[in-house]
């Protein structure tokens, strides 16, 4: 329900609860709604990945009428001004309620609190934000950093299982930086290298989150020459590109441990044919989830500042079953 329809005078104010029953205290901005479908403005950080596209996706399939939902989509094709300016006309068009998914996690303080003082609540999606948690309604998505400790644990106990006793030398092919998922996977395999005296990151560079990108940094990695046993890819898309560039180099990618993250069908797939050997999940289908804080903070509920989606990981002992069920094609 909308706040600024229920102040535009007591004569309205009747009407209004003549006809409605529901709670208005938690609505957005004037020009959203119609009838009782929500409007909600969604500023996508981009299409960078299988993983983006199916988090993309399922927003589109479910904010619909029929679901009680209007959605205005705007996609930042990784800019992030861009994106202010996005989540700028979603406050012009006083939309209900904006889902934010944000390129990086700093800088958004003046436009949060635009849709702040224009009533509108703001809830952050996939990636956090280095704002005040008064400037947003709440956050849902992965754990960024606990999905990096998932890979670097499941490392360790496949080097114990294995009987490995090489060095570990390390390609870290990071995804966007300054993202919250960089971050937080960044800093899991950082802080473990450093407890480690035998694990040593040989080359350590974004790939965007891209297959393109990943590929490119890869092929400049075996250029030079440096010696590794283990990849740590940010995504499953930078997954792909790296392997693509060492079959393109001659190089058996099998006889590496790869490691990847999300869990795109293809990805999963390719931990059943030795392709990666794990994924650290990362569910995109977040739509609905983001739906249902919707309505409860319609019926006046107080939520948690942050609400993490369930992980585990994905590796020979599970594909096949997480396989039906991966997102993806």
């Amino acid at each position: 329900m909308n706040i600024k329809k229920i102040i535009l005078g007591v004569a309205s104010v009747a009407l209004f609860l003549g006809l409605s029953a529901c709670n208005p205290g938690e609505g957005g901005g004037d020009g959203g709604t119609t009838g009782d479908v929500i409007t909600v403005g969604f500023a996508q950080v981009g299409a960078e990945s299988g993983w983006r596209t199916a988090n993309t996706q399922s927003f589109k399939d479910y904010f619909v009428e029929e679901n009680g939902f209007k959605l205005v989509f705007a996609d930042a094709n990784q800019d992030a001004d861009k994106q202010k300016q996005d989540v700028r006309d979603f406050i012009a068009q006083g939309v209900d309620y904006i889902v934010l998914a944000p390129v990086t996690d700093s800088g958004w303080e003046p436009v949060l609190q635009e849709a702040k003082d224009a009533g509108i609540p703001l809830i952050v999606a996939d990636r956090q934000l280095m704002v005040a948690d008064d400037l947003y309604l709440t956050y849902l998505g992965g754990n960024m950093r606990g999905e990096g400790d998932t890979a670097v644990q499941w490392l360790v106990d496949h080097i114990a299982a294995e009987g490995i006793t090489d060095p570990i030398n390390i390609v870290h092919l990071q995804g966007t930086i300054g993202s919250t998922a960089q971050k937080g996977r960044t800093e899991a395999l950082d802080e473990a290298v450093k407890d480690k005296a035998d694990w040593t990151i040989v080359a350590q560079q974004t790939g965007e989150f891209t297959q393109a990108k990943g590929q490119e940094v890869m092929e400049s990695i075996i250029q030079q020459g440096l010696a590794f046993n283990v990849i740590y890819a940010e995504n499953d898309d930078m997954a792909y590109g790296a392997i693509d560039a060492l079959k393109a180099a001659g190089i058996n990618h099998q006889e590496l441990i790869i490691i990847s993250f999300d869990g795109n069908k293809s990805a999963v797939q390719m931990v059943i044919d030795g392709d990666i050997d794990v994924i650290a999940e990362c569910t995109p289908l977040l739509g609905p989830q983001i739906a249902d804080l919707i309505r409860r903070a319609e019926a006046g509920e107080t939520l948690d500042k942050v609400t993490y989606s369930i992980e585990g990981f994905i590796d020979s002992t599970n594909a096949a079953e997480k396989l039906p069920i991966a997102f993806g094609s």
